[in-house]
């Protein structure tokens, strides 16, 4: 009987889940099993798991994510039994651990109720991580839980990094840029070390393109510079989120247009970046086939890509240069055409792609000639927070 550990990767409507055999060392990169609930909050919710793909699932329509995480609960234990498998721990992708927690953690009570103190800084993920944290400690207490954070990755910013241009007493209330997408960051830091060693501990920057999207540039692999800042409203123009935002157009429209705070913050998290000026989709795949009949279409693409060359122009300017560029998330693994736009746009920094591997989507896309190395690289957020709580409750 091995012991595995479950991931729990829960957003506003979906929960990724994941499990890891401890028995094998060192622990695998691939789950031995995982799966999906996706659309959760919709009209037709779906599950999915390795070897079966999504089918239509039945969900309590009053409480949807307590009936799906109960869903996953219940495959889960099905599965333990299948296999003659143990459950020694739960890890859960918290996106927000504010400046307190650099390391992850073993949730307790009090540990829960001080993050649920964060839910304003991460609406959007916070309060349905801790919600299924809260359901594990009601149901099965003795079961150890551990929260590994988005933010501690960043937690290597130097002050100028994380300081907002406000008052100093807002500084020492704790208003400050955290950084987010850590745990990707994190697992990139260990695979490109892997891939690339010296080269990659250089100038490094990482797009992590995905529904939500940032950049981070990194040193010797630590985090030194990223786009998103206070909240994962910040820096990029993503699917549905605005990103970097002049604050003097989020006062018009509540003084002029008198839009109530509830409807700004819906304007930004749900209703902005390529769903909000295409008026068609948040992804990209669904939007490039449009765009040479779609003005709108068009005009987002533009600009989405446009925000990524700006904010690689910035971080490159903190580098002091750029050795490797690497694309990760959804859209950086396997958009060839946004990734092809990008890098014609920052030619200018010696990037030259090859074409046909980056079509191909190939690990490493530039040409032998280019003065920085592009990378494609797979992240596995999953797999960092199993090894997380593996160390973290295997040592004494």
């Amino acid at each position: 009987m091995s012991d595995l550990i479950l991931v729990l990767n829960c957003g506003s409507s979906s929960i990724k889940f994941a499990l890891f055999d401890t028995g094998v060392q060192p622990l695998p990169r691939q789950p031995l099993w995982n799966g999906k609930v996706d659309g959760i909050t919709g009209p037709a919710p779906t599950f999915g798991e390795t070897g079966v793909p999504p089918g239509l699932v039945v969900l309590d329509a009053v409480h949807p994510y307590h009936a799906a995480l109960q869903h996953i609960r219940a495959r889960v234990l099905a599965r333990l039994a299948q296999g003659g498998h143990h459950l020694s721990a739960v890890a859960h992708r918290v996106v927000h651990g504010g400046a307190k927690y650099a390391d992850p953690v073993r949730v307790d009570a009090a540990v829960l109720a001080d993050l649920q103190t964060y839910i304003p800084l991460a609406p959007l993920h916070q309060p349905f991580a801790l919600e299924a944290i809260a359901a594990l400690l009601q149901s099965n207490p003795e079961l150890p839980q551990v929260a590994c954070f988005d933010t501690a990755f960043h937690h290597t910013l130097a002050d100028v990094e994380k300081m907002l241009p406000l008052s100093w007493d807002a500084w020492e209330r704790g208003l400050r840029r955290y950084g987010f997408h850590g745990l990707s960051y994190e697992y990139l830091s260990v695979a490109l070390a892997e891939r690339y060693g010296n080269g990659a501990r250089g100038r490094t920057l990482v797009a992590h393109l995905g529904s939500g999207a940032s950049l981070c540039a990194l040193e010797r692999l630590k985090s030194v510079a990223t786009t998103m800042g206070f909240s994962a409203l910040d820096g990029l123009m993503m699917g549905t989120r605005c990103g970097a935002l002049d604050p003097g157009a989020l006062l018009y429209l509540m003084e002029v247009e008198k839009l109530s705070l509830a409807k700004v913050g819906q304007l930004l998290y749900h209703q902005s970046g390529l769903l909000g000026l295409s008026g068609v989709s948040s992804d990209p795949r669904e939007l490039l086939p449009l765009e040479a009949q779609n003005a709108r279409v068009q005009a987002a693409l533009a600009l989405y890509v446009r925000r990524i060359v700006r904010e690689i122009g910035a971080l490159v300017a903190v580098l002091g240069g750029l050795d490797l560029l690497v694309f990760t998330a959804g859209v950086g693994e396997h958009n060839a055409v946004i990734r092809a736009r990008v890098c014609q746009d920052v030619a200018y920094l010696g990037v030259a792609l090859e074409p046909d591997a980056n079509t191909r989507h190939a690990l490493l896309i530039s040409r032998s000639e280019s003065r920085v190395a592009v990378a494609v690289e797979p992240t596995n957020e999953e797999w960092m927070a199993a090894s997380h709580a593996h160390v973290l409750l295997s040592t004494p």
